[in-house]
């Protein structure tokens, strides 16, 4: 009978957050192509270019218009993409002339191996740099970690790659100045390695930039749980080292850094959008700037639904691991 409870329970949270997901999935998409309809960019300019447009003739501009969609009712646009979406269509992109799924299938699978590393590195080197700063609070580890993280989150993210893109690829010449595979190299004959080897700046850029704040909130939430009376009782007990910190100390500063490491999903896939440019790296940031360059209507809407999902994916499983890691919440509290 518990087991049920427990079972409808979860069930309603995961059916709550599926709803929140569709409006906000619903409210992305409105958003975003009412931005898109009032952009002053001509489509036919800035792709066509004003000399090429300016020779062409009338019936040649009516075409273009059509195939840009420009003389068509935002209103009537938004409800036959949404249409087409919702049966499994994305489109085709106007830029590449290509099916928008299989666009967004090459630069998808280009970025997450570059974010799923950079992700990875930032939060585990966060927790530990936050934790060890929480415990020697006030020695010069604490003033080091601190004073690394409060110059990294004031340092955009664009500066950090262009350094990073200088010293390493243009003076020290040991690393790749950018794109994700070597120069000149077919398909078929690019390694594994070679896309390691190309994505490193790029990952490390991204990984440094999303270090300092977790670093920064987990040292202030292990500076809470070091003064907390439990961890004062423990200590009166005659508890130490490593069994005082296991117990006491890393299962209550987790479930902070669960949020705040899910959480930076959204401020990687932001990252991406300026690192990728700077590295010339063909991921989904950069075709996202493409696509509003160009006002690549179908290809920009699917970017924005897919990274929407992602940010809303890693919230949702965020929220069920809590339970894994608070008791109380497996008990049928909310996290908050």
């Amino acid at each position: 009978m518990e087991i049920n409870v427990k079972e409808n329970r979860l069930i309603r949270r995961i059916g709550k957050k599926f709803i929140r997901m569709l409006l906000l999935l619903v409210t992305v998409s409105i958003v975003t192509f009412t931005l898109v309809s009032m952009s002053p960019i001509d489509p036919l300019q800035a792709n066509v270019g004003q000399a090429a447009l300016g020779a062409m003739s009338q019936e040649q501009k009516a075409r273009l218009e059509e195939y840009w969609g420009v003389n068509t009712p935002p209103v009537r646009r938004y409800l036959n993409w949404a249409k087409a979406f919702l049966s499994g269509d994305m489109g085709t992109s106007l830029l590449y002339r290509q099916p928008v799924s299989r666009v967004i299938g090459v630069k998808l699978a280009n970025s997450l191996f570059l974010m799923v590393i950079a992700w990875l590195i930032s939060g585990i080197l966060g927790l530990l740099l936050g934790m060890l700063a929480g415990i020697f609070r006030g020695t010069w580890i604490d003033r080091v970690i601190r004073g690394y993280s409060l110059l990294i989150s004031s340092t955009p993210v664009f500066w950090l790659a262009l350094l990073l893109l200088v010293v390493f690829g243009v003076w020290l010449k040991i690393l790749p100045i950018g794109l994700s595979v070597p120069i000149g190299v077919e398909a078929s004959g690019v390694t594994f390695m070679d896309r390691v080897y190309h994505a490193i700046l790029p990952a490390v850029t991204l990984s440094i930039t999303g270090v300092s704040n977790i670093a920064l909130h987990t040292r202030e939430k292990m500076i809470d749980i070091m003064e907390s009376d439990f961890m004062l009782f423990a200590l009166a007990r005659g508890e130490r080292g490593w069994r005082l910190f296991w117990r006491h100390g890393f299962r209550n500063v987790l479930l902070p850094a669960i949020t705040l490491h899910f959480a930076a999903i959204s401020e990687i896939i932001g990252g991406s959008v300026l690192v990728e440019q700077v590295f010339s790296y063909p991921g989904i940031g950069q075709a996202a700037v493409a696509a509003g360059l160009g006002s690549d209507m179908p290809l920009l809407m699917a970017i924005t639904i897919v990274t929407a999902l992602f940010v809303f994916g890693g919230n949702l499983i965020a929220n069920l691991l809590y339970g894994l890691v608070d008791p109380r919440i497996r008990r049928g509290g909310e996290a908050q």
